[in-house]
């Protein structure tokens, strides 16, 4: 799991979620801390969560001075080319969704590593694909986007589902980061570019 090509996939899923933070906090005109601090959280914050919940500690953020730089790079990128940075806000959201599907893999094959079961392991899965946008959501005061009708999050958990599948049927690391990855990454994409939605309750509300 700590293999180079996988931290390379790592920092560069933790770049995009940042530019994704440090675009939302330009457009909430939060000045340059606020941008890094955003950016920071979005791309950092499922994996932290993930290590902190599995015990397993210090987390890769505070261990590896990479996953530090990597969402500062972002975040400063963004604060001084945030124009030409959202008028590419549709292939950050394309890149948005390759990292959504490297992170649920990576995410439950870790918490499996460490000793979970197979469904808590395919949980912390999807909090590592969604937690980072949940934090910066919850942090600039809106509704995150996995309760907003986006099919998001039910994407994660089944590509960490899979993967978690492959590995407990002694399937190579490769073989299943692949199949789990690609299930999240086609139905992700998929749910983009067809605009589907989860249900939503039918009426008027009650209260």
């Amino acid at each position: 799991m700590s293999s180079p090509t996988l931290v390379v996939l790592d920092l560069a899923g933790i770049f995009v979620f940042a530019i994704s933070g440090g675009l939302v906090a330009v457009r909430k005109e939060l000045d340059v801390f606020g941008v890094l601090v955003l950016a920071g959280a979005t791309g950092l914050g499922g994996g932290f969560l993930r290590d902190v919940l599995i015990d397993a500690t210090p987390p890769a953020a505070l261990a590896d001075w990479r996953y530090l730089m990597v969402p500062v790079a972002a975040g400063l990128l963004t604060f001084w080319f945030h124009p030409a940075v959202g008028r590419v806000e549709r292939q950050v959201s394309v890149f948005d969704a390759f990292g959504l599907a490297l992170f649920c893999v990576t995410g439950a094959l870790k918490a499996l590593e460490l000793g979970l079961g197979p469904v808590p392991s395919a949980l912390m899965g999807m909090v590592t694909g969604i937690g980072g946008g949940m934090l910066r959501d919850v942090l600039t005061g809106r509704v995150p986007v996995v309760f907003r009708g986006e099919l998001y999050a039910t994407p994660a958990l089944a590509g960490a589902a899979i993967a978690v599948a492959g590995a407990e049927l002694d399937l190579p690391v490769l073989v299943s980061t692949l199949l789990g990855g690609g299930v999240c990454l086609v139905w992700r994409l998929l749910a983009m570019w067809r605009q589907w939605q989860a249900p939503l309750p039918s009426g008027p509300a009650s209260v």
